[in-house]
């Protein structure tokens, strides 16, 4: 068997509405500060909520040229965007050989805004080109990504519902564990939509108020969008490149619960189980586990499943390990949402803080432990872990230390 090498995270990119890149994004991370608001993407009268994190203010040609940006899904930009701003931040570029690098991608509604424009206008008898089908396929952005940056190694797109990115860090991290390549950029890219907006609308689990996770009265999500990209890299080649370096992927761990299509199962004991596996993936004790980052959706059931798990995980030291939701300040990102948490947990770690869950509206008996309600705090904690646990019982846990 061969021997796992320890990989760490030498580049950051982000682009979404919570921050359009790594400064902006963990500004308002510390400071608390969301971007959910009104949605003026595409019409949302016709909904209950009509507000989430839309990356405002954003016209495709500020970053590409006009030719390009008639080829790109809304998705691709912003893969691209976080991309660049990942593999600059990491000064990876012409250190190894393109085959050595590689490109995994999370991806859920991809180019469904630009189907839908396309749908739109056929129907009413305009031109619409058929380049913006091509999008829909999650796959696309991890194609475009690895086109633009000249990356030839290994290429591949997981999709698996809301912890679509969080497994392809996972599995990103394992493909350079493994020594199959150098590097990998790893996270997830998705948008939003008419199609996925007023779905999760007719599901009635669309809060139409800023969501308030852990809280009292929560009704459900904020959809976001943007995305999220590290910079995955054997630990030995990016001491001996005098990498800076923001952390690691210590273990990871996924399963499938094979409980029910939308609801968790309402012990959380799969919940736990993977969390613990991932824990015993990282070679850690839990008591080195400083805080959670949750899925954290906001939803009733979800909250109360994630906290029932953090009890059967942490046991009588429960209380002493925040769990926190990112989801109020960036909206639920969907595809992306796993690697923007995971961005958002290394950020916090470097930092030394651990977030605050914003929109607190009261104690929920049911979810009765320490959710970082009142406000952002200090702490020397080395090592947290970030949840995304997804439709369909797919669950991906991260652990992620300095």
């Amino acid at each position: 068997m061969t021997k796992k090498q320890r990989v760490v995270i030498t580049g950051l990119g982000v682009f979404c509405g919570a921050g359009k890149n790594a400064a902006e994004f963990s500004q308002n991370l510390t400071e608390g500060r969301s971007g959910i608001t009104e949605l003026d993407l595409f019409d949302v009268s016709a909904f209950p909520s009509r507000i989430g994190c839309q990356i405002k203010g954003y016209d495709p040609l500020d970053y590409f040229d006009r030719r390009s940006a008639r080829k790109l899904s809304r998705a691709d930009q912003f893969g691209i965007i976080a991309a660049g701003e990942a593999l600059e931040n990491s000064a990876i570029s012409g250190l190894y050989s393109p085959y050595d690098i590689g490109v995994s991608l999370g991806g859920g509604a991809a180019g469904m805004f630009q189907s839908e424009q396309w749908l739109k206008a056929y129907l009413a008898g305009e031109a619409a080109s058929p380049l913006l089908l091509r999008g829909v396929l999650p796959d696309k952005t991890a194609t475009e990504i690895a086109l633009r940056f000249g990356l030839a190694g290994y290429q591949g797109t997981i999709t698996t519902a809301c912890s679509s990115s969080a497994s392809a860090i996972g599995w990103g991290a394992e493909l350079v564990a493994t020594g199959q390549q150098k590097a990998v950029v790893a996270g997830g890219s998705d948008t939003l939509s008419l199609l996925t907006f007023g779905g999760f609308n007719s599901l009635k689990v669309v809060d139409p108020e800023p969501c308030s996770p852990f809280s009292l009265g929560r009704q459900g999500i904020s959809l976001g969008e943007g995305a999220a990209i590290l910079v995955l890299e054997n630990e030995q080649d990016a001491l001996a490149r005098g990498a800076r370096i923001y952390g690691a992927v210590l273990g990871y761990a996924l399963a499938g619960e094979a409980f029910h299509m939308t609801a968790p199962e309402p012990s959380g004991s799969t919940a736990a189980r993977v969390m613990r596996e991932a824990i015993d993936q990282a070679g850690i004790a839990a008591e080195l586990v400083g805080w959670v980052n949750a899925h954290g959706t906001g939803t009733p059931l979800n909250d109360v499943v994630e906290s029932n798990a953090m009890k059967l995980v942490f046991g009588e030291r429960v209380g002493q390990v925040p769990l926190i939701s990112t989801k109020a300040m960036t909206g639920h990102c969907l595809g992306a949402a796993g690697s923007i948490e995971a961005l958002a947990t290394i950020i916090a770690l470097n930092r030394q803080i651990i977030p605050q869950t914003l929109n607190f509206r009261g104690h929920d008996p049911e979810c009765d432990l320490d959710y970082c309600h009142l406000g952002s705090r200090p702490s020397e904690a080395r090592v947290a872990m970030s949840n995304s646990f997804a439709f369909g019982g797919n669950i991906t846990s991260l652990v992620l230390g300095l």
